[in-house]
């Protein structure tokens, strides 16, 4: 097993056309995570693009993996890669969006429900437990009468965009003290950040 290795998933849609939903908003945070590392995301057999690196000297290993499947179809490439990694789910981190909490606002979790989030339950289901970590990126409520499948696969706003790329920093950071620090710590860092 590898204790010192977490495997780290950008939930989203593959392809140009969905990029800047705020659906992919998980696969944004890989990016960032991937420019910190200074690496390139490669395929892999798993059916995602994969980035392999280190949190600092000697520190611990991160997968950095974007499922190349549609977001209902998430939990394939995420189980492939923990098995072939030897990485348990609590070191298994979903970064994804989230529309119960406000935009511009990160939370941390392990376990608990998918809150209608198709990503998440397709995981879930292939990892055979709901005990992985999740950072969750507001991406709040749809306005009005607004579906909420509609809502998240368009782009941020003009004026969310002015933001997005602080808040997908501080989620970056939500990642690596998750890593780094372990749940608990992270939680009292992020939950209490006043915006």
């Amino acid at each position: 097993m590898a204790d010192n290795t977490w495997l780290i998933a950008g939930l989203g849609n593959p392809g140009p056309g969905y990029a800047g939903n705020r659906h992919n908003v998980g696969q944004m945070v890989l990016d960032v995570l991937g420019a910190r590392l200074g690496g390139k995301f490669g395929s892999s057999k798993a059916r995602a693009v994969v980035l392999e690196g280190r949190l600092g000297i000697g520190g611990p290993k991160l997968i950095l993996a974007k499922p190349l499947t549609y977001m209902n179809l998430t939990g394939g490439p995420v189980s492939q890669l923990a098995k072939f990694h030897g990485i348990e789910p609590d070191h298994v981190v979903a970064v994804h969006d989230e529309i119960d909490i406000p935009f511009n606002t990160i939370k941390l979790k392990i376990g608990g429900g998918e809150g209608g989030h198709n990503g998440l339950r397709d995981i879930s289901k292939a990892l055979g437990t709901k005990d992985y970590l999740r950072v969750r990126v507001g991406v709040g409520r749809p306005p009005g009468r607004q579906e909420a499948a509609d809502y998240v696969l368009r782009d941020f706003s003009t004026t969310e965009k002015k933001d997005l790329p602080i808040l997908l920093e501080e989620a970056a950071d939500a990642v690596e003290s998750v890593v780094l620090n372990g749940l608990t710590e992270a939680q009292q860092k992020f939950h209490s950040a006043s915006k």
